[in-house]
């Protein structure tokens, strides 16, 4: 392959075959291309896109430069992915739960990126939990236990991850044929059937606006499809952080809290929608039956036990289950941002939570950076609250003085208070799930 005559029919709008693509991702992978002028090819995608078939061909050529799993035909395993959001705790919830459904969950997932936080970092919490399974032990507690949870493997799409570091320093991150290409290939790669994707959308979301999440959401779910898997996508809201804590451990937390029939009634709300999504993929139930069939599970311990058996296959320890409050470490400094006056809570930016917990030690400023896992805030208020002066918008636990100075503008910016805003109880109260594309 000539590959400069392959970047220039690309610049011009031209149409690559499956064996150019093939041919590409190949020789990338292994060195033979050089960064710059993969950079100028994936520049040029930006500006002139992708066929359907080109994509299909490219998210496949990436599936295949590294080990693509294979459960067997006897068995329909399901994988979610979402787009990143903060206070995102619903994997650690909904795994358990759709398996507890009878709906088998093989799962892989990724640390933090930017402000968003990850489920592998989160899990790794848990004393002793093991974020990483060697692809055979992956698939083994899979079939048996009917669900796992891993990072991803060096093995699994090793030539995305390679594109995807390029991507992130070549200003071209944001193409839909390029993000969907990354997300799907490594679905692909870990062998499920079925595909879910949280979409979410608002403030503190890579799409703000709904416009755009539709369109990845439709996306996502066709790319899927023309690979011979089942897809749907939920686009949710993500305007303010969902649930009440954000930070590795604390989110833990949160969502065990959620098994035991507590929690936050938003945490809830998206998880069984999800829930729902995949257990209609693996069967015959509506998106509505299978939700149906996930609250039930869910109220009945059923979800909270599975989650026990998952956490102690993983060499994690199952008193998190009953009381996690022991086994989880919140950082012992504790600090407030207050309101300045009367009003109503008119918003809250999840970015700049997000952007906060990051600077507090919760994420990572750079790519090898050690995060602190009882970094955490927790949200006193949620949009739509009536406060006084004084009155405690953000509960903040760190460890660190500098860091907690580093964070502070962050948090301070992410409340807004309407004094003239009309009472709670007179505003509009709007579900999170704001789209379905099935």
């Amino acid at each position: 392959m000539d590959i400069l005559s392959f970047i220039e029919r690309k610049r011009d709008g031209g149409v690559h075959s499956p064996e150019d693509l093939g041919e590409f991702v190949r020789r990338f992978s292994s060195g033979g291309i050089p960064d710059y002028q993969a950079a100028a090819w994936l520049m040029a995608v930006c500006f002139n896109g992708l066929s359907e078939d080109e994509l299909r061909d490219f998210t496949l050529a990436l599936a295949r430069s590294g080990k693509i799993l294979s459960f067997g035909d006897d068995v329909f395993f399901t994988d979610k992915h979402s787009t990143g959001g903060v206070g995102d705790k619903v994997t650690l919830i909904l795994v358990p739960l759709a398996a507890a459904c009878g709906t088998p969950v093989a799962k892989l997932s990724g640390r933090g990126l930017g402000f968003t936080g990850g489920t592998a970092d989160k899990l790794e919490a848990i004393p002793g939990f093991r974020t990483h399974l060697p692809s055979d032990e992956f698939m083994r507690q899979a079939k048996t236990l009917g669900c796992a949870i891993s990072s991803h493997s060096a093995d699994l799409a090793p030539a995305e991850a390679r594109f995807y570091a390029l991507r992130d320093v070549t200003g071209t991150v944001p193409s839909m044929p390029l993000i969907c290409s990354s997300i799907v290939s490594k679905k692909i790669a870990g062998g499920a059937a079925g595909f879910v994707f949280d979409v979410k959308c608002g403030r503190g979301a890579f799409m703000q606006d709904y416009k755009a999440a539709e369109a990845l959401a439709g996306a996502l779910v066709s790319l899927s499809r023309s690979l011979g898997r089942k897809a749907a996508a939920l686009i949710t809201g993500m305007d303010e952080p969902l649930g009440r804590w954000v930070g590795n451990a604390a989110e833990v937390l949160e969502a065990m809290e959620v098994l035991m029939g507590r929690g936050p009634a938003d945490v809830r709300e998206v998880t069984l929608a999800l829930t729902g999504a995949m257990v209609s993929l693996s069967g015959d139930l509506s998106m509505e039956e299978g939700r149906a069939l996930a609250e039930k599970k869910l109220d009945d311990g059923s979800a909270l036990s599975m989650m026990k058996n998952l956490v102690e296959a993983q060499g994690g320890d199952g008193m998190v289950c009953g009381a996690p409050e022991k086994i989880l470490s919140i950082a012992p400094g504790t600090a407030f941002i207050k309101a300045e006056k009367k009003g109503t809570v008119d918003g809250i930016d999840a970015r700049s939570i997000g952007e906060g917990v990051k600077r507090l030690g919760g994420g990572r400023m750079t790519l090898d950076e050690k995060i602190d896992l009882s970094a955490a805030v927790r949200l006193a208020v949620k949009t739509g609250a009536e406060v006084e002066p004084g009155d405690p918008l953000l509960e903040i636990r760190y460890s660190s003085d500098v860091r907690l100075k580093d964070s502070l503008p962050h948090f301070e910016r992410a409340f807004s208070v309407r004094e003239d805003g009309p009472p709670a109880k007179e505003r509009e109260k709007r579900g999170l799930v704001l789209g379905v594309v099935q």
